[in-house]
């Protein structure tokens, strides 16, 4: 059984409350996924994050076929960090660790994904061409689009 990881980290230039307020929104996600991913929040998206809360997704990764995605917000700690697992989706094991800090001018948010592709070791071989470049493609949709809504962050 492999598991993968996959980090992202970015600074922007925006107070603790703005970044919060923003990424604990679970509208915003649509905000901030690739449009050819068909993002579509079915449920669950009506109040902001807290533990317990079940978030229900369509998306379209691969090939058109649009899948069904439901998450489950399983920790929050306001103005640091929250944790989403999936419950039913395309991965085996989906963990997924939002956290943000303060830094001087700004915040850093650092997204680590604990994750296990279906299928064996047909999964861990379509994994390097399909998946991790995936994985690769909305997070630096996701930055872009964050510099556009926020500004580019400046060392200070």
């Amino acid at each position: 059984m492999k598991i993968y990881t996959f980090k992202a980290t970015q600074k922007l230039p925006i107070s603790l409350e703005e970044a919060w307020s923003f990424l604990s929104d679970p509208k915003n996600l649509k905000l901030i996924t690739p449009d050819y991913m068909g993002f579509i929040t079915l449920s669950g998206d009506d109040r902001p994050m807290f533990p317990g809360q079940i978030i229900q997704y369509i998306v379209t990764p691969v090939l058109g076929i649009p899948t069904k995605w439901v998450t489950e917000i399983t920790h929050v700690i306001d103005k640091k960090y929250f944790v989403d697992e999936q419950r039913f989706g395309p991965y085996s094991l989906w963990h997924h660790k939002h956290y943000i800090k303060e830094i001087p001018g700004g915040v850093e948010m650092e997204d680590i994904i604990d994750y296990k592709i279906p299928m064996g070791i047909l999964g861990q071989l379509v994994h390097p061409i399909l998946v991790k470049p995936k994985l690769n493609e909305i997070f630096e949709y996701r930055r872009t689009k964050l510099i556009a809504l926020f500004g580019e962050y400046k060392e200070v």
